[in-house]
């Protein structure tokens, strides 16, 4: 097994190390227009301000890193996965600056701007049926890596233990760093490992941090990377033991915080990432006092479609 960076070409060593640093060290920022109550603190962490404009460079990156120091991700094979887009132009973009050829398993649905991002970082996107959405991504990617071992290294994000390990050694001590008195710690759940692992590292911090889990309130919402639980395929990384609570927020309630959001604090943002700050404000109607924090996947730049109707 190759464990170390010396079994590794310089080459490959130095590009990995040139991407790291492009990855993380987010910065979080107080919500202070928006919603104020006495007693009562919100953070946001703008997760865009990394490669590839996402939360998911973190995740992308350590499972590439990991894969290739295990000897996983051997040579003249691609790296392959399904996803709903933003760990897909991860992916891409890691795959592009590491000289590795990325594949992906996308529903069909997917915007046109991430349509134009996978396509111009240079990944091989196979597109499955938008009725199908990133369950059926999920079982095509399988059944191919399955059929074509030697052509693919099989990341499956939403089993891979790598992606939770992001976020506890990376999210989680950033927060920690930065707001060391956090109470609550308030996500969506996706592929889970946002939660799952800035989750345990916080509990590791304090055992009296609060986790309250996000999930959109019914089966067809349009909330890009979240999963309603109970009628999708659960993540094999996700841990149900460390949700305290739960919060449902509908679609419509995070357009509306699109809005809201953009004519007070100034940021432009996702649905999913305003769907964590409405997430946030419920949490805060419900406490006295406490300091919360949750993060902010992306910014509206891959989502014109539905910027320009609520605008």
């Amino acid at each position: 097994m190759v464990d170390t960076y010396e079994k590794l070409s310089e080459t490959l060593q130095n590009k990995i190390g040139e991407v790291q640093l492009q990855i993380g060290n987010t910065p979080l920022y107080e919500v202070t227009k928006l919603y104020s109550k006495p007693g009562v603190k919100i953070y946001a962490k703008a997760e865009w301000e990394q490669l590839s404009g996402s939360v998911k460079a973190r995740a992308a990156f350590q499972i590439f890193k990991e894969a290739l120091l295990a000897g996983c991700l051997r040579e003249g094979q691609s790296l392959l996965d399904a996803t709903s887009g933003n760990t897909g132009i991860a992916y891409a973009a890691i795959g592009k600056a590491l000289g590795i050829p990325v594949t992906l398993f996308v529903p069909e649905n997917a915007s046109k701007e991430r349509k134009e991002l996978l396509k111009s970082f240079g990944a091989n996107v196979i597109y499955t049926s938008k009725f199908g959405g990133t369950d059926e991504a999920q079982q095509a990617a399988a059944e191919a890596a399955e059929q074509f071992p030697e052509r693919y290294y099989y990341a499956n994000q939403y089993a891979n233990p790598h992606n939770w390990k992001a976020h506890y050694y990376g999210t989680a001590l950033e927060i920690i760093r930065q707001v060391p008195n956090i109470t609550h710690f308030v996500a969506g759940l996706g592929t889970t490992g946002t939660f799952v692992g800035t989750g345990r590292r916080l509990l590791a911090h304090n055992p009296n941090i609060e986790l309250v889990a996000l999930q959109p309130d019914c089966a067809l919402h349009g909330l890009e990377g979240w999963k309603h639980l109970e009628t999708a395929l659960v993540p094999a990384i996700y841990d149900a033991a460390l949700p305290q609570r739960f919060v449902e927020i509908g679609t419509q309630t995070a357009y509306q915080y699109i809005v809201k959001t953009a004519r007070t604090e100034g940021w432009l943002l996702s649905p999913s990432a305003a769907a964590n700050l409405a997430g946030a404000i419920a949490v805060a109607e419900t406490i006295r006092e406490g300091v919360i924090v949750t993060v902010l996947p992306d910014n509206a730049l891959k989502y014109s479609e539905i910027i320009n109707k609520l605008f």
